[in-house]
């Protein structure tokens, strides 16, 4: 999946698509580049209609850097592309967005897939990154991500090193690691309507097992699965058992 020769730009969006049928939407996490959902994507496209935004979150002004103007971009995006009821799959900081988007958009979204999302809690990067400079620290923090660190690849390194060493990115990752901290969904989630799916790495240690748990009770209509020997990003790192249980999942639901 090339995002350079496959990319979209129209306006203020930048997208993947391909595809026919139901619309699923994909939302990348705070360092999630669109390769992170390769093989769902070259799977589920043969299917559906699978579209991949690309967040804002390096271009909103700085003051309104945080979740809430992630999901009012989202109404955008949906509205602009002219969809009806969409299937949204969120990734860490893209369930959140996800969250607050079918909190205040119910009616536009007949299914929601959570894997590794915030919105309840997150251990997020504590008081930054004091050694943003040193690429091993670096490293280990990208290696947290995953159960097994092989998945932290010199380009997935290399990539979050350049991130962080630009001031400007860096303050805005900051500010929405800190909205998402801030706007808890705890009273949000007990309302929604929709079948939830979750699927959740049971060696996550960024949104740990626990998160889960209380995601499934909170929510009325939702389903927990669990894959082992996996942490933050398990659509990255279990891509076919992760497309396996979302592809039984969404056969059941979307009926």
């Amino acid at each position: 999946m090339s995002e350079e020769r496959s990319l979209k730009q129209e306006g203020e969006f930048q997208y993947l698509e391909a595809g026919e049928g139901p619309v699923l939407i994909l939302l990348h996490g705070l360092f999630g580049a669109l390769s992170n959902f390769s093989p769902l994507f070259d799977h589920f496209s043969k299917r559906y209609r699978v579209v991949v935004p690309m967040l804002p979150l390096y271009t909103m002004p700085m003051l309104s850097t945080n979740v809430e103007n992630l999901a009012r971009f989202l109404d955008r995006f949906i509205k602009h592309k002219g969809f009806g009821q969409v299937n949204l799959i969120g990734n860490s900081l893209g369930g959140h967005v996800a969250l607050v988007y079918c909190s205040k958009h119910p009616e536009q979204v007949r299914s929601l897939v959570l894997t590794g999302s915030s919105g309840l809690y997150e251990n997020a990067f504590g008081g930054g990154f004091p050694r943003r400079e040193d690429k091993e620290f670096i490293r280990k923090k990208v290696a947290v991500t995953f159960f097994d660190p092989k998945h932290a690849t010199d380009e997935l390194v290399d990539e979050c090193f350049e991130t962080v060493n630009d001031k400007a990115k860096l303050i805005r990752i900051l500010s929405l690691a800190k909205s998402a901290i801030r706007h808890n969904m705890a009273t949000e989630i007990p309302k929604l309507k929709m079948p939830v799916l979750l699927i959740w790495g049971r060696q996550d240690t960024i949104t740990p097992p626990h998160v889960a748990e209380e995601f499934h009770t909170l929510i009325p209509h939702s389903e927990l699965h669990w894959i082992d020997q996996c942490g933050h990003a398990a659509m990255m790192e279990h891509p076919e058992q992760f497309n396996t249980i979302l592809e039984t999942w969404l056969a059941k639901t979307l009926v």
